[in-house]
């Protein structure tokens, strides 16, 4: 287990939530629904009352964490060796651009596009401007 868990694989540890929030309530609600068998168009209904911007950012961090969690257990099969190219199947080609260290569309090897992407997604998920932890904070920017 340690091998998928590696601090120098994609693998990061999962975002918290925090306890007494309003979007750790949330967090435990999606939770409880996703588990229990439930219709999935139910479980992902904006609750009544509920700020939409909370529910879908709820939703967004576990996406993340659970595609993080997946990938972590089979980046090891995937090598910049045996994974040369990131597609989507032989008629697609994914290719990064940043616009700082890759100004262009460039082909990379899909171990390195995936830690790239993973970093990317990561930084816009701890982005306090885009996901504020605080509900004060979600307010304040609303009035």
């Amino acid at each position: 287990l340690k091998q998928v868990f590696s601090k120098d694989k994609t693998f990061r540890p999962k975002r918290k939530f925090e306890p007494g929030t309003q979007r750790f309530e949330l967090h435990k609600q999606a939770q409880a629904s996703l588990n229990s068998g439930v219709d999935l168009r139910a479980a992902v209904q904006l609750p009544s009352g509920e700020d939409q911007n909370d529910w879908v950012a709820v939703h967004v961090v576990d996406f993340f964490n659970r595609i993080n969690l997946i990938y972590g257990t089979i980046c090891e099969f995937c090598t910049e060796r045996s994974c040369p190219v990131m597609s989507g199947g032989p008629k697609y080609e994914y290719r990064w651009q940043d616009n700082v260290k890759y100004k262009k569309p460039t082909a990379l090897p899909a171990p390195q596009y995936m830690n790239l992407l993973m970093d990317w997604i990561e930084v816009q998920i701890n982005n306090e401007n885009i996901f504020p932890t605080r509900v004060s904070k979600c307010k304040e920017d609303v009035l």
